[in-house]
């Protein structure tokens, strides 16, 4: 049998969402997607579930779009990913072992709160590779960072660490390494203690008010994303990252 891409667990009240495709860092391609799509229209639609933990393992939290599936990893309810464009109802931790770059990092910008392991990364390195975050960073980072910090994220494509990342407020809380699960679960139970419905409509206004910009956003990073639309750099970012060699940049 195929093993499982995402796996479900319940725990209490909170749904445990694992991506299960360390081997390939949790890159998403259009099964991965479509699996992640699954377990949250789960944890939206059962009524006894009233938080959810979103995980990549003890390993690695993701490390963006898998090149290989040109772009094909949109779904109809969550759009990229399926998670990017998602309007969900309840709460929904990210807990961060390891590295979350590029749409890994947006995955981890759609989610609500943020537990990582003291030794985590997070990064926005599309500019290395001649092209851009297209899942939400352009706008999302400026709704949780100082706009200098996430310039510089998205500008340098260097890496943020755990520490650097909670001092900026991205991250509500940091764990030991291998203990991002363990204490992003804690804060889920906290929350599933609460009364259900007044946390998601708590949850709804508050996303809400930040879905007024999304609409801007998204014409701003289209705006972004055509301006370097088949670039010979472009081109060449993808593939001197395929071939494991250093870019040569012409402006063009």
């Amino acid at each position: 049998m195929t093993p499982s891409l995402v796996a479900t667990e319940r725990d209490g009240r909170v749904l445990v969402i694992t991506l299960q495709r360390e081997h390939k860092r949790n890159a998403v391609d259009r099964a991965l997607a479509d699996a992640l799509d699954a377990a949250l229209n789960t944890l939206d639609a059962d009524p006894d579930i009233f938080a959810g933990v979103l995980t990549g393992g003890r390993t690695v939290f993701c490390a963006g779009s898998d090149l290989t599936s040109g772009g094909d990893y949109v779904t109809e309810r969550g759009g990229e990913y399926g998670i990017i464009r998602r309007r969900r109802r309840k709460p929904l931790i990210a807990a961060v072992e390891g590295v979350a770059l590029g749409g890994g990092m947006e995955i981890v910008l759609a989610c609500d709160m943020v537990v990582a392991a003291s030794d985590a990364s997070f990064g926005l390195p599309e500019v290395v590779r001649g092209v851009l975050p297209t899942c939400g960073a352009l706008f999302r980072a400026l709704q949780v960072l100082p706009p200098n910090l996430a310039r510089e994220l998205v500008m340098t494509g260097q890496p943020m660490n755990a520490a650097r990342a909670y001092e900026a407020g991205l991250v509500n809380a940091l764990a030991q390494p291998g203990d991002a699960l363990a204490q992003a679960l804690q804060l889920a139970r906290c929350i599933a203690a609460n009364a259900p419905l007044s946390v998601q409509a708590s949850l709804g206004a508050m996303n809400g008010v930040l879905a007024l910009a999304d609409a801007a956003g998204w014409e701003f990073t289209r705006a972004a994303l055509g301006a370097i639309a088949g670039s010979q750099d472009a081109h060449e970012g993808v593939r001197a990252f395929l071939e494991k060699r250093v870019p040569v940049w012409t402006g063009r």
